[in-house]
């Protein structure tokens, strides 16, 4: 017993969005002299709990997965949870010292990944647990780009890409030599063996656990995006051999589908194709990210469909030429678009197109383009973004300096992310009320009860998945017209 007793104990916070695929609640609060809205969102939030948007958080499993002796790690997902702060039984998380509180604290250390877009509900909870004597470490894409702005709200701060500096610091915590800040100067060797596990998870909760890293990095520079702030433009990519026996050894324990979270997973067609070509006799089905130049990759995009691939999200982003190149995004033309994704269909998999409605080059007459443009490819799943202009990329400089942000750029907390339900900026080429009725017009025609059936059935893969996606997408945006309507209201234009 006394050996337990001096078990560091490691909490790790995932904390859910305020609305959207998180939470399908409107930002403003519900009518409530409407019980039935009320009640309808409470019932989707349970069932969206269950479906191919809650999956485990991979940045996590990653961290959880790192073993240093005398400490003991676990997960608490928000999404599904309150903060344990005195737990008591280990049922609560899947850990068998969890019944076994300090006298003082529950938790040795919390840590935290925080996201611009969430930050202050982060803060929020560190200042509660450092109110109550827990230590509290942040880390996560806002730590990297603004320190500063969390040092106030943390005991330690984590700079980066955690894989090497997680063990760092658990070793320190374990020895009670801590350090206030934690950074390296260089991106982690992907090509070093680091064996991610699932120990620290509930697996019922999620759709799938299946989460599959292959590399980071991106080598483009869209100036809405910070991919390739965070994790440089250069591709790093892990062996090989370690992805085909993490594959086999997730397949082993949970048949459910694969998700392969690289943003463009054909980036490297050579690897991607080599890799693929290992996958295929382990007969798994897997969903992932790509770009449209598969469409012109004929031999990856066979190896796709051949190893078991069902859907695909591409970044179609823009059909305008000028918004195209408004905002770096170069990977293809845009006439090449159409081609792309017909040839991709074609192969047997299934598309989900998203698309930025907003861009600097587009006009009131984008939403029919866009319409159009669903209409000849078929695509499976279409998806209308409104820009986010994150704070630390481009776009956000940019839109600062014109003065275009409707939110105070000099507090960055301010920033929140949602799932289109807000505007945070002032479109080019239209005004703001001509912007949020052409969004609301087109929304309301893309997604109805009837298209989500017709495209679920005429998918060429994972046909109930596309059904579920464009049902939930009819209720998400619904609610995004709702709480657009009631930003604008209240902003008394």
């Amino acid at each position: 017993m006394a050996e337990q007793e001096m078990i560091k104990k490691v909490l790790l916070v995932f904390l859910p969005s305020e609305s959207g695929v998180d939470g399908a609640r409107s930002l403003y609060g519900e009518k409530e002299e409407n019980p039935f809205f009320s009640w309808f969102n409470r019932s989707l939030r349970a069932i969206i709990k269950q479906s191919q948007f809650a999956i485990p958080p991979l940045s996590l499993m990653i961290l959880s997965s790192v073993d240093v002796p005398g400490v003991e790690q676990s997960i608490c997902d928000m999404r599904f949870e309150e903060f344990p702060f005195e737990p008591s039984v280990s049922d609560r998380l899947p850990h068998t010292h969890l019944e076994l509180v300090h006298e003082k604290n529950a938790w040795d250390l919390v840590g935290i990944s925080v996201q611009t877009g969430m930050a202050k509900k982060a803060f929020e909870l560190a200042d509660q647990l450092r109110a109550r004597g827990i230590s509290v470490v942040l880390g996560g894409a806002h730590v990297t780009l603004f320190p500063e702005s969390c040092r106030p709200h943390a005991d330690v701060l984590v700079h980066g890409e955690a894989d090497d500096l997680w063990k760092e610091l658990l070793t320190d915590l374990a020895s009670g030599s801590i350090k206030p800040d934690y950074h390296s100067e260089s991106f982690p060797d992907l090509g070093q063996s680091r064996p991610v596990q699932k120990r620290a998870l509930i697996k019922s909760r999620y759709f799938t656990t299946n989460l599959i890293q292959t590399g980071r990095g991106c080598q483009y520079s869209c100036d809405f995006c910070n991919v390739h702030l965070l994790n440089g433009r250069a591709l790093r990519r892990r062996a090989i051999s370690d992805v085909v026996s993490e594959v086999a050894r997730f397949h082993e324990h949970d048949r459910r589908i694969f998700f392969f979270v690289d943003d463009s997973i054909n980036a490297d067609p050579l690897y991607a194709r080599e890799l693929f070509e290992k996958l295929v006799p382990l007969k798994i089905r897997w969903f992932g990210q790509a770009t449209t130049t598969l469409g012109q990759q004929r031999e990856l995009l066979q190896t796709f469909a051949d190893s078991g691939c069902q859907a695909l999200l591409v970044g179609i982003e823009s059909i305008e030429p000028a918004s195209r190149s408004a905002h770096k995004k170069n990977q293809n033309r845009a006439g090449e678009l159409v081609k792309a994704i017909t040839t991709i269909r074609e192969a047997g998999i299934s598309l989900y197109g998203s698309f930025i409605y907003g861009l600097d080059g587009d006009t009131l007459d984008t939403p029919a383009a866009i319409l159009d443009f669903v209409r000849a490819t078929k695509l499976d799943v279409p998806g209308i973004n409104i820009l986010r202009p994150t704070p630390g990329t481009q776009v956000f400089e940019r839109l600062r300096e014109e003065g275009r942000l409707l939110f105070d750029p000099l507090d960055i907390t301010s920033y929140r992310y949602s799932f289109g339900q807000e505007m945070l900026y002032r479109p080019k080429n239209m005004s703001l009320d001509a912007f949020v009725e052409s969004y609301s017009a087109l929304t309301q025609e893309l997604f109805t009860v009837k298209n989500a059936v017709v495209r679920g059935l005429s998918a060429p893969r994972a046909k109930s998945a596309v059904m579920l996606f464009n049902l939930f997408y009819t209720h998400l945006y619904a609610l995004s017209r709702h709480d657009l309507q009631h930003q604008w209201k209240k902003r008394g234009k």
